[in-house]
């Protein structure tokens, strides 16, 4: 059978199925959309914290949206050049479109690949620093590098990779493992590292899994005191507890089934639930009035519900002692013995060893004399830290935003709040850097006045600087105050911003270039951090919506350039068969390209300039 109005339009809506379609997809897309910028207005409106302004890179937004229009006209083209029977048009400017939309995952691919290898910390002070962590290097020497602030040799762990020197480091006495989470290469990368330091790991408690006092036993479900750690034991005792569980909740499942059916056939039997039950309980009900005493008989039913189900629960049927409690159902008793379970193991070892994690795999706050550290996968460690301070190899960013709002809502002096928090307190040159600021901060608010005059009073100036330039310094404002005596440093007249480096074209798309620019190190103690990541959804909501809306827009590019670029490479057999149908098909894709780039024009915007 035919299906009509594939080629042709229907003469009631002067369309095509396949357009008919394409509108109709697009409206939910325009939903989904819609419902994502209003996230985004409700995320800055309700921000509990400065909202992020004008932190990516203009130029290569503004290049994506003239390569996305520009693709835009060119698969306009490529439809028209169909619609005259021209192939090699259409093959031209469909290529085109496909490049387009290349480049401009290129692009987007390089500006994400900069947030995953930049690096923030929030200090207790909710002072920020912004830069690139340095790797841990032999003879703690991070901190005594050269003008660049390299220091002595990285070092590796003993899976043969550089460490970042932003890990939390804890010298292990004793590890327990959750045998249903544990993550399996984290224990390859402790065992890796107890064979490297030379520490034995063994279990500290044996284990018997086998039923309690029969005369057969399962070799794989016995495990002796003192056996070393590896995956295998652990995979062993995972299965056999695994095993036992499973056997121990049918068993309890069972009992529960068999109580409540008794349960619910003793009350049949005695009309528990009944109106005579009930009248015997509230004789006074019955003065009610018939509409009353149904609500009332319709609680005292529920209440009685609840109170059988309290008599008839897992409690009553739980294990005690490694054997199931006598569960006494009518004239039955259960006796079963109960299989052992072992939902944790401990290791100990033979003397402290030194491990390694990420700060979001560390579940436990960090605290300066903590003994108890918990892993994200159920791990528990036993130890003490070691130094787990934050090295920024290069700080590119230095922000007081949220410390200022902080201060003015405690009706706190904000210079007086940014000259005692940690970050200006004990490193000198942060301390030199924020004098400088001031003083460029002070040239741009005359040069402000002069420039826009003051309000009719006669005394507020009708323009001041914003509070990201009093209160943050990005990257270009650092590497020229790193340059530039105090005495020097100098706004301009006629310039309404803080004095910067002018930008290379290759640092608009992959920031500064540390090689000839000079950048600030700093070491942050572990008990300032109050939260570090790199700028990830984890930062903050502003890049939790930045990475959905352009990362969502970046699949649809995907997936639209899939599209066009099966219709150029394959559409050839069609063209030839029925030229019309793949017109149609590439004016339906030119739609959803259109709506794309739409959404790009409305994104750029939003993120890159506001």
């Amino acid at each position: 059978m035919e299906i009509p109005f594939v080629v042709t339009p229907r003469k009631d809506t002067g369309l095509f199925n396949s357009k008919i379609a394409i509108w109709l997809f697009l409206a939910s897309e325009v939903m989904l959309f819609g419902g994502l910028f209003s996230a985004y207005v409700f995320l800055r409106i309700g921000a509990d914290y400065p909202w992020p302004e004008r932190t990516l890179p203009v130029l290569p937004g503004l290049l994506n949206t003239f390569i996305l229009i520009a693709s835009s006209v060119t698969v306009v083209f490529a439809w028209a050049s169909l619609k005259m029977r021209q192939w090699a048009k259409f093959q031209l400017f469909m290529g085109i479109t496909v490049a387009c939309a290349a480049i401009f995952m290129v692009f987007k691919g390089i500006e994400y690949n900069v947030k995953f290898h930049h690096q923030a910390a929030r200090l207790a002070d909710y002072s920020v620093v912004e830069g690139h962590i340095d790797y841990e290097r032999a003879h703690d020497e991070q901190a005594h590098g050269d003008d660049h602030g390299h220091g002595g040799e990285k070092i590796k762990d003993a899976m043969g990779n550089t460490v970042e020197a932003n890990r939390h480091r804890i010298e292990v006495s004793e590890v327990t493992f959750d045998l249903a989470r544990y993550y399996k290469p984290w224990v390859e990368t402790m065992l890796a590292e107890a064979e490297a330091q030379g520490v034995q790991l063994t279990l500290a408690t044996g284990f018997d899994l086998n039923r309690p006092g029969i005369a057969e036993t399962d070799e794989d479900k016995v495990v002796a005191e003192g056996e070393a750690l590896s995956l295998d034991l652990l995979a062993k005792l995972r299965d056999a507890h695994l095993e036992n569980r499973g056997f121990n909740a049918k068993k309890r499942t069972a009992y529960l089934r068999e109580a409540w059916s008794i349960k619910k056939a003793e009350v049949k039997e005695k009309n528990l639930l009944g109106e005579a039950a009930f009248a015997s309980e509230f004789p006074k009900a019955f003065e009610l009035s018939p509409e009353e005493r149904d609500k009332a008989y319709a609680r005292w039913k529920a209440g009685m519900r609840a109170r059988m189900a309290t008599d008839v629960s897992i409690a009553s049927v739980k294990m005690a002692d490694g054997s199931f409690e006598d569960v006494k159902l009518k004239d039955k008793t259960y006796t079963e013995i109960a299989l052992p379970e072992a939902p944790a193991v401990t290791f100990k070892a033979s003397k402290p060893l030194l491990v390694r994690y990420k700060s979001h795999d560390v579940i436990t706050d960090y605290a300066v004399g903590n003994t108890d550290i918990a892993l994200r996968d159920g791990t528990a460690l036993k130890g003490e830290y070691a130094d787990s301070a934050m090295h920024f190899h290069y700080v590119d960013g230095i922000d007081f935003q949220h410390l200022v709002m902080i201060a003015e809502e405690k009706n706190q002096d904000p210079l007086v709040a940014i000259a005692e928090s940690w970050l200006v307190k004990e490193n000198p040159i942060v301390a030199e850097l924020w004098e400088k600021h001031q003083k460029a901060v002070g040239q741009l608010e005359k040069n402000l006045t002069e420039h826009y005059g003051f309000e009719k009073d006669g005394v507020t100036p009708k323009r001041v600087p914003t509070h990201k330039d009093r209160y943050r310094m990005g990257w270009q404002e650092i590497a020229y105050y790193m340059e530039t005596p105090l005495d020097q440093v100098e706004v301009g007249e006629g310039k309404f911003s803080p004095p910067k480096v002018t930008m290379k074209l290759s640092e608009h798309f992959k920031g500064p270039n540390y090689e000839i620019r000079k950048f600030p190190h700093i070491v942050v103690p572990r008990e300032e951090v109050a939260l570090d990541s790199k700028f990830t959804p984890k930062w903050n909501t502003y890049y939790a919506i930045y990475f959905t809306i352009t990362g969502l827009h970046g699949l649809h590019v995907i997936g639209g350039a899939i599209v066009l670029g099966y219709y150029l490479f394959f559409g050839r057999k069609m063209y030839l068969s029925n030229p019309e149908w793949l017109a149609n098909r590439v004016e339906v894709g030119g739609l959803f390209w259109h709506f794309v780039d739409l959404v790009w024009i409305f994104a750029f915007p939003i993120f890159y300039l506001m």
